[in-house]
C-alpha cells in the first residue's frame, strides 16, 4: 500500500487533529476513545482515491453497497460500549472496512467480528495482520446469527440495521451485558442501548441515524 501509515496533507495529524476537535464539539468525552481514533489511520481503511476525505466526519463508500461509519458514530457506539469501563469479550456484526474493529481492539481485551461479505472480510483481515492486531478474531457468517460458538459476550455492536431486533444477539450477551444497534427502516432508525439483567432486556433510545440495512445470507 502506498500512502503512509502517519498521512501527509489530508490525512496528516493536523487533519486528524481538526476530526476529534470537531467530535468534542458533538459531546464526545471519553478522551480514551477521542486518543484511539487520532492515532488509528482512517485513510488506509477506505480506497486511496477517497484517503483525502478520510478525517472527513462523514461516512464513504468502500464497495458491496456498505460504507465505513462516520467518525462520529464510531466514536459514540464505542463511548457507548465502555460507559461502565473495561470490557473484555466484544462482538462485532458487520465487519465491514476494518475500522470500528480496529479501533475496538485498541480498547477491550478479545473482538469477536463477523463479516457476511467475503472480498470485504478479506480486505478487513489483511489490515488486521498489517497493524498486528492480534487479538481480533473474524468469522465470515450472517451476522443476524452472532456467533454462539464464542459466546456468552460482555457487549455486542451492530454495524448494520435490522427492521427487527435479533432475539439471536440477546441471547449471546452476559447478565449485565450491553447490546448497541441501529433498528429500523432506512430514513426511520434509531440507535438503541439494550442491557440483560437476567431474562430481561432494558432498551434505551440514544439518537436518530442511519446507517446500512443488515441483511441475511452469506455473500461471496
Amino acid at each position: 500500500m502506498s500512502l503512509s501509515i502517519h498521512g501527509v496533507g489530508m490525512t496528516s495529524q493536523r487533519t486528524r487533529d481538526r476530526l476529534i476537535a470537531i467530535l468534542r464539539q458533538q459531546n464526545i468525552k471519553n478522551e480514551t476513545v477521542l486518543s484511539v481514533i487520532s492515532e488509528m489511520p482512517r485513510h488506509l481503511f477506505v480506497d486511496e482515491a477517497l484517503a483525502s476525505r478520510a478525517y472527513e466526519n462523514i461516512s464513504l463508500p468502500i464497495g458491496h453497497g456498505q460504507t465505513i461509519s462516520q467518525p462520529y458514530m464510531v466514536a459514540k457506539m464505542t463511548e457507548l460500549l465502555l460507559e461502565d469501563g473495561n470490557i473484555n469479550r466484544v462482538l462485532e456484526v458487520g465487519t465491514g472496512s476494518g475500522y470500528q474493529t480496529a479501533i475496538l481492539s485498541r480498547l477491550v481485551r478479545q473482538v469477536f467480528s463477523v463479516e457476511r461479505i467475503k472480498p470485504l472480510l478479506d480486505n478487513a483481515r489483511g489490515k488486521f495482520r498489517q497493524f498486528r492486531l492480534n487479538n481480533v478474531l473474524t468469522c465470515y457468517s450472517d451476522g443476524g446469527w452472532g456467533w454462539p460458538e464464542k459466546a456468552p459476550f460482555d457487549a455486542i455492536i451492530v454495524t448494520a440495521a435490522p427492521e427487527e431486533l435479533p432475539m439471536t444477539l440477546l441471547e449471546q450477551l452476559v447478565d449485565g451485558g450491553k447490546l448497541i444497534i441501529p433498528m429500523g427502516r432506512k430514513g426511520e432508525q434509531e440507535l438503541l442501548f439494550f442491557r440483560r439483567i437476567g431474562n430481561k432486556f432494558h432498551k434505551k433510545t440514544i439518537e436518530k441515524v442511519s446507517f446500512v440495512p443488515l441483511l441475511k445470507g452469506k455473500s461471496g
